[in-house]
């Protein structure tokens, strides 16, 4: 092998699944280099492979199966790995993290990429192990939901440690938010991947490894995570990991709901009167039964629960996040935790997204409860709100896509124009994405992160969370004294546009690493200091030893993820926010009659960005510093300028 750096598997797969053909390739150099790996990589290569004609569910789409330098190795947090294709929820970037084992079990395969291309003629599963590959026949699996499938590659293959992506029904159905279940409980949910897979007749990725990852430099890599964990163990630090190992995110219920930012009732509000009834405090006393973390972590927000009778019993399973609880709980009126437990549980043998999955439901509650759809309109469903029996029927109606379900099963944008009338008042999307458990009027910034970020109405890109739960020390550090007093005021929309520019670069290099948010986001002890320390070592690239080069990395990434989209269509007007967050104060709570400025962010965002500020396109100077002057003949005829 000619590939230079350490840290690396050194090989991708190119699988022609229409030729049913496996092509193992040696990693570009500069691909690393320029993009290190995970999100930033698979940009480069859906840049080159897909366009404005790639319909999301048809053979010309690829989907990418990426990790980074960081997954697998010795680092805290190290066990995630990424997904990304030409989104059929959306129609455009589409992208989805994912924590667990598989990440780790891929490079110990002996790969870091794997793109999936074509369309295999019955269904397959891709099987790695120790720097083979191979397309094997899944058509006892389709069909079968998602730990079933698992179970039975696991015998298939007589290894009880082989670790699985696999796709359940929703998947198969074509259903426009469908995902990819990774070790029985872990989701890479979002934008609708596991529909691609199962588009191309993929019913999942499978994997046992035994070969390790070099380091460059293991005196100096030793040191440089030790100076990482001397981070985790700082002071400042302690009430957030404690909270984070005590509850998981589950304890985002009660922080997020007092100060009114908990969606409730399809976004109607942000404040959830019977929060405590779907707390972290009643599941920890009640149903957790264990703590569990992913590869390599030294957090464990993970949790596993058991519910003893009742109309739900269970367990153990894993324990749903905050996003699942918020989206069946207190977006739906549902106080019954045991009720959210069992439609997590659901979604994740069915194979679908729990966000979109109980964002896609209220919106048909209050679409009900405003008489513009009826009983006769959902089967003969009682859509009123909290209705736990309704919601678990039309989980199951969505993933089969039987009825009313098929109508939901494709999001909240889809259905809304297929109903039509007022009902697109209610649709509550950025870009056709369901948005996630954040409300704007309660957080400035949080407007801006849904608008920027390239996959629609999700925090994941760039959520600011130093503002939010208050740490003026890393403000004052990386903004500067005089900005991080407003930086810190939640619902000023002062100096947000530079915050939001400054987390989705930072974020663009974590999810290129790949490593988990908790610990750049909540709390935010890595930044991109983080990288200069340990890149160099690992890998032997000597150009991440310089702070310029490692923000022009990010900065790249971003810009050519916003890019992909500009091609697609993508300009200002589409970097909005839906009419509920936008027009409508918050009615209710602590943070009643807020409404973001999202003009005034976008504005400074564009500023720092490198944008013009009418369409949103990056200026052509921009691109050819930031080495991407590929992307500009593409974008030129769209009316970029300079």
């Amino acid at each position: 092998m000619t590939f230079p750096y350490k840290g690396y598997a050194g090989y991708y797969l190119d699988v022609d699944l229409t030729k049913g053909k496996v092509h193992k390739k040696e990693l570009e150099k500069e691909w690393a280099r320029l993009y290190l790996g995970g999100s930033g990589v698979a940009a480069k290569i859906l840049w080159e492979r897909t366009g404005p004609d790639t319909e999301p569910l048809g053979p010309e789409n690829v989907l990418v199966l990426g990790t980074g330098p960081l997954t697998g190795v010795l680092f805290s947090p190290s066990g995630r790995m990424m997904f990304a294709s030409k989104s059929p929820l959306t129609g455009v970037w589409g992208e989805s993290h994912v924590g667990g084992f598989l990440g780790a079990e891929i490079k110990y395969s002996g790969f870091d990429f794997v793109l999936f291309n074509g369309r295999s003629e019955k269904p397959v599963y891709l099987f790695l192990r120790d720097g083979t590959a191979e397309l094997l026949d899944a058509s006892h699996l389709w069909g079968k939901e998602t730990n079933v499938t698992t179970q039975m590659i696991r015998e298939d293959h007589k290894d009880p440690t082989i670790k699985t992506g696999v796709i359940g029904p929703a998947g198969e159905n074509a259903v426009l938010y469908g995902s990819i279940i990774v070790d029985f409980y872990r989701a890479a949910g979002r934008t609708g991947l596991g529909s691609v897979l199962g588009s191309k007749n993929v019913k999942a990725v499978a994997a046992s490894g035994a070969q390790g990852i070099e380091v460059h430099d293991m005196d100096k890599y030793f040191e440089a995570n030790e100076i990482e964990m001397e981070r985790i163990n700082d002071p400042l630090w302690t009430e957030s990991l404690a909270s984070l190992r005590k509850y998981g995110t589950t304890d985002l219920v009660a922080i997020i709901n007092e100060i009114g930012r908990l969606p409730t009732k399809n976004h109607w509000t942000g404040f959830f009167e019977n929060a405590d009834d779907i707390g972290p405090e009643i599941i920890a006393e009640k149903y957790r039964i264990a703590q569990e973390a992913c590869h390599g972590c030294a957090v464990g927000c993970k949790y596993i629960i058991r519910v003893n009778g009742g109309k739900y019993p269970t367990g153990p399973i894993g324990g749903p996040e905050y996003e699942t609880i918020m989206a069946f709980g207190s977006n739906c009126l549902n106080s019954d935790i045991e009720s959210v437990f069992h439609l997590g549980k659901r979604c994740d043998l069915l194979g679908l997204d729990t966000i979109s999955t109980g964002k896609t439901i209220s919106f048909a509650m209050e679409l009900f409860e405003k008489g513009i759809i009826g009983t006769k309109d959902a089967d003969g469903l009682d859509l009123s709100w909290g209705n736990g029996e309704t919601q678990a029927a039309l989980v199951e109606k969505i993933a089969r896509r039987e009825g009313f379900g098929d109508l939901l099963a494709d999001g909240v944008r889809k259905a809304a124009e297929k109903i039509g009338g007022d009902a697109w008042k209610y649709a509550v999307h950025v870009k056709g994405l369901e948005a996630s458990g954040q409300d704007p009027r309660a957080h400035q910034s949080i407007g801006l992160t849904y608008a920027t970020n390239v996959r629609g109405a999700d925090h994941l890109r760039s959520i600011s969370c130093i503002e939010e739960l208050g740490y003026p020390e890393i403000a004052a550090a990386r903004f500067g004294e005089e900005k991080a007093e407003a930086i810190l005021e939640i619902m000023s929309p002062e100096y947000k546009g530079q915050l939001i520019w400054d987390m989705e670069d930072l974020y663009a290099i974590v999810d290129s690493a790949v490593i988990c948010k908790y610990g750049t986001m909540w709390p935010p002890m890595y930044y991109f200091d983080t990288f200069v320390n340990v890149i160099p070592p690992l890998t032997g690239m000597t150009e991440w030893a310089d702070m310029k080069f490692v923000r022009r990395v990010g900065e790249r990434i971003s810009h050519l993820r916003r890019a992909y989209n500009h091609r697609l269509g993508i300009t200002r007007k589409d970097e909005n926010l839906p009419h509920r967050l936008l027009k409508e104060p918050m009615p209710t709570g602590p943070s009643k009659g807020g409404l973001p400025d999202l003009d005034q962010m976008l504005d400074e965002y564009y500023e720092y960005r490198g944008c013009d500020k009418e369409t949103g396109y990056p200026f052509e100077s921009k691109l050819t510093d930031l080495d991407l002057d590929f992307v500009i003949e593409d974008l030129k005829p769209r009316g970029m300028t300079r």
